[in-house]
């Protein structure tokens, strides 16, 4: 037999309960605000709609009053890794705690899924880089309202680099800083990140061209299985300090380092960038940069509830800077 359907508890309920106004219930169950309601009756009220079972017909909500409170985050097709996790999971609490919930969508090539910025009529989109023109036409012919960033990937004002972008500048000046001339740039061949790679790369030689006049010497994108031959092949050309994209890539230019005799940093000066728990926990422990990841999510929240409210946007604050981290690897 067919489950039972189970009726909904309204707000006609709770009123016929308490024999209260449907008006003056509505008032209490939506916390409408101007509404003179005394203590004692709205706690009335919520004590009954709780013991009813009472719950708010959400999706009715959003309709009536225009917002799904629901900020919809767009991320790039990155490895989900401890940096992006922090992030993600201070921005999730940050709205939480402002009654918003985040919902996180990765876009893929060829996917024939139907976009979420269609189906949750979220409150504000907003994206970890750039969106393209096709995309914001996209967004805003389904009635999203608000969009961070605004503007297309490559038209001004849509590059939202904040300090943290200049990492790479840090891990070069620091090499220099340590003597360093002959540096080589260790990346990735992770292909859902050879847009980040290229931008840190880019950053990094425009650093070194700009202080010391020159370029990388060797860059390659390491894998376990050709690290070892791509560092003794930078050790017999004199490559005396490592660039890396990130602290993985990092932990294999080391490790690699470490099994042909390669003395770090005496010979061979390493840093990374992320400073994941990695970087402190390895022998020699890695220099990388630091990114204030939880500061960030935060930020990101801050920049959503400024989208959603109208109130004015926050201020980049010390958690969009960069940091060195020196350790035994420089």
């Amino acid at each position: 037999m067919p489950a039972a359907t189970v009726k909904r508890v309204t707000a006609a309920d709770v009123a016929r309960s308490l024999g209260l106004s449907r008006a003056t219930v509505g008032f209490v169950l939506n916390d409408t605000p101007g509404q003179t309601i005394p203590e004692a009756t709205r706690q009335r009220v919520l004590a009954e709609a709780k013991r009813l079972g009472y719950r708010a017909n959400t999706a009715a909500r959003a309709l009536a009053s225009g917002r799904s409170r629901i900020i919809l985050l767009v991320l790039p097709d990155w490895p989900l890794d401890y940096s992006m996790r922090s992030h993600l999971d201070e921005a999730s609490l940050a709205l939480d705690e402002a009654g918003y919930s985040l919902v996180t969508m990765t876009p893929h090539p060829g996917g024939q899924a139907q976009p979420l910025w269609e189906t949750l009529r979220p409150d504000v989109v907003i994206g970890m880089t750039p969106f393209d023109a096709g995309r914001l036409e996209d967004m805003r012919a389904s009635g999203v309202q608000h969009i961070i960033p605004p503007t297309a990937a490559g038209e001004s004002g849509s590059s939202g680099e904040l300090g943290y972008a200049e990492g790479p500048r840090l891990q070069i000046e620091h090499l220099l800083e340590r003597g360093r001339t002959r540096l080589a740039f260790a990346g990735s061949p992770d292909p859902r990140v050879a847009d980040l790679v290229d931008q840190r790369r880019a950053l990094a030689s425009r650093t070194l061209a700009d202080h010391a006049d020159t370029a990388f010497v060797a860059d390659a994108a390491l894998t376990e299985q050709n690290a070892l031959a791509i560092v003794a092949e930078w050790a017999s050309i004199g490559v005396d300090g490592v660039v890396g994209y990130n602290d993985d890539i990092a932990a294999l230019v080391l490790g690699a380092a470490l099994r042909t005799g390669i003395r770090v940093p005496d010979q061979l000066a390493i840093v990374g960038h992320d400073d994941t728990p990695v970087a402190r926990l390895l022998v020699p422990s890695l220099s990388s940069v630091r990114i204030d990841s939880a500061g960030l999510g935060r930020y990101l929240a801050d920049l959503a509830l400024s989208a959603a409210t109208g109130s004015p946007p926050p201020s980049a604050g010390p958690e969009t800077d960069a940091h060195l981290v020196v350790r035994e690897t420089s």
